[in-house]
């Protein structure tokens, strides 16, 4: 068996423990592969090296259906962390990770407000302009009134599901570097979307032949991409200050 080895000798402390917990936790779905994990310490973490192969349209629909199937898992409450973890959660490069809140609430909208809206905002807020701090607080008011819950359980969601994070292999896609944790199936869905993800109609297609997606799910999608957007305007710079603004604009034209 061929090791794959990520490393990071200044890794906050619990950083290599959350991602290994992540993994295990969605693979116990019985949905989405994720990729084995061997091992694991205070610096690094031991997977199983995958081979790769060409993105293909069936591939790409087999997996939106195993996701919806780990989604439908569930999670104890709307931002908590993996059954089996008790410790902080990650979001980000390896070598360059944020704090992440795994904080349990009662609703979405609180949580996203809370836990990630506001201490993402915040960071970001001296590379946004005072229209966008603006906005993003407009938007947290809205989740926390409850403008964006839909009854909804708790999903099981990978949490940082960009398109980098998924391996296309011989046996199917397999999942890599999770922020696991509750959350709203259609975060991950909006991921997916956002750096582009190949045979992505394939994909959303498939994740709807198992669970459908509540009405309006599209007009959303910028909602659910403020995190990550607001994450790279404070790890990248202010040239994703624009695509934040027009994804807050997006986001309170969705509440409308």
């Amino acid at each position: 068996m061929t090791e794959f080895v990520k490393r990071n000798p200044v890794a906050p402390p619990g950083f290599f423990a959350c991602e290994a917990a992540g993994l295990r936790w969605l693979a116990d779905a019985g949905g989405a592969a994720c990729v084995p994990v061997l091992g694991w310490d205070a610096t690094s973490l031991t997977l199983t090296r995958l081979e790769t192969v060409t993105p293909t349209p069936r591939a790409a629909g087999d997996f939106g259906a195993q996701l919806a199937v780990t989604h439908d898992a569930g999670a104890a409450a709307f931002g908590a962390g993996p059954d089996d973890w008790d410790g902080p959660g990650f979001f980000g490069p390896l070598h360059e990770p944020l704090p992440m809140s795994l904080t349990a609430h009662r609703t979405w909208g609180e949580f996203y407000a809370d836990e990630r809206l506001g201490p993402m905002g915040e960071r970001a807020a001296p590379r946004l302009s005072g229209s966008a701090r603006d906005a993003v607080a407009a938007v947290r008011e809205l989740c926390r009134a409850g403008r964006f819950d839909d009854g909804d359980v708790a999903a099981r969601l990978h949490g940082d599901l960009w398109s980098g994070n998924l391996m296309w292999t011989p046996d199917g896609v397999v999942l890599i570097d999770p922020a696991a944790h509750g959350g709203h199936r259609e975060t991950d869905v909006a991921m997916l979307a956002l750096f582009g993800c190949p045979h992505l109609d394939e994909v959303v297609a498939g994740y709807r032949s198992v669970r459908p997606l509540t009405d309006g799910w599209q007009e959303r999608t910028a909602l659910h991409q403020l995190y990550p957007l607001l994450a790279h305007v404070v790890l990248f710079g202010g040239a994703y200050a624009r695509q934040t603004e027009s994804a807050l604009a997006a986001a309170l034209r969705s509440a409308s």
